[in-house]
């Protein structure tokens, strides 16, 4: 019965992730957003915030949170529905534009549900990875899991990515970004993979500790000598 009801959930998911488009983000570049730091979240509808009020997004709540815990922030939201991270490596430029001081990536998901060679997505994200780094951006990986159905073969290859690619770059790694979330019912909405509002709130959690030490890795600008 689990495995039919993950079966159904995956075809949903990819029912509503064929719909793309420049995402909740186009609006941030370039905004003025005062004091305190930018951190830009490059992902696909589970930042996009898809199905969810523009307040419950992730980049929403995790600003709130870290607002709530003191911290000068803004989380701009740079997620896009269905993307893959061929697209995310299509925008990185377009998100540097942006100015960000640490970027947090979580893409991946799709790549897994549409099958794609997991030696695209290292490649991929091989690329968005390098470029951060060359930017000098702290950066915040999460993680995704593939589906069962996929055969353990391809899930071993698949979930060996993001480990090995936060150890060659020296980023921050959260192993899975639904950790707690993903298989309840009662954190996810009608589809059974995207998260509710009290879901988001989920990961919330996991995620606050591993961004406050994104932020710990901010470089302040050096002060402009006096006269």
């Amino acid at each position: 019965m689990a495995r039919i009801w993950l079966v159904n959930a995956l075809v949903a998911l990819c029912l509503s992730l064929t719909v793309t488009g420049p995402g909740p983000w186009a609006a941030e570049t370039g905004a003025d957003i005062g004091a305190g730091s930018k951190i830009f979240m490059l992902g696909d509808s589970l930042t996009a915030g898809w199905g969810v009020e523009n307040a419950a997004s992730l980049p929403d709540q995790l600003e709130a949170r870290l607002k709530g815990r003191g911290h000068k922030v803004r989380v701009v939201n740079g997620g896009v529905s269905g993307d893959t991270t061929a697209g995310g490596k299509a925008r990185i430029g377009w998100a540097l534009k942006d100015k960000p001081d640490a970027v947090i990536v979580a893409l991946g998901g799709n790549d897994a549900l549409r099958g794609l060679s997991p030696r695209a997505t290292r490649r991929n994200l091989d690329v968005i990875l390098s470029r951060l780094k060359e930017a000098g951006l702290p950066v915040l990986l999460a993680g995704y899991k593939a589906p069962r159905n996929l055969g353990p073969e391809y899930i071993a290859e698949f979930e060996a990515v993001y480990p090995e690619l936060a150890k060659k770059h020296g980023v921050l790694f959260y192993p899975f970004i639904l950790d707690g979330v993903a298989m309840d019912p009662a954190l996810n909405q009608g589809d059974g993979i995207h998260p509710n509002a009290e879901g988001v709130a989920r990961m919330v959690d996991g995620l606050v500790p591993l961004v406050e030490k994104l932020m710990a890795r901010i470089k302040t600008p050096a002060p402009v000598p006096g006269p």
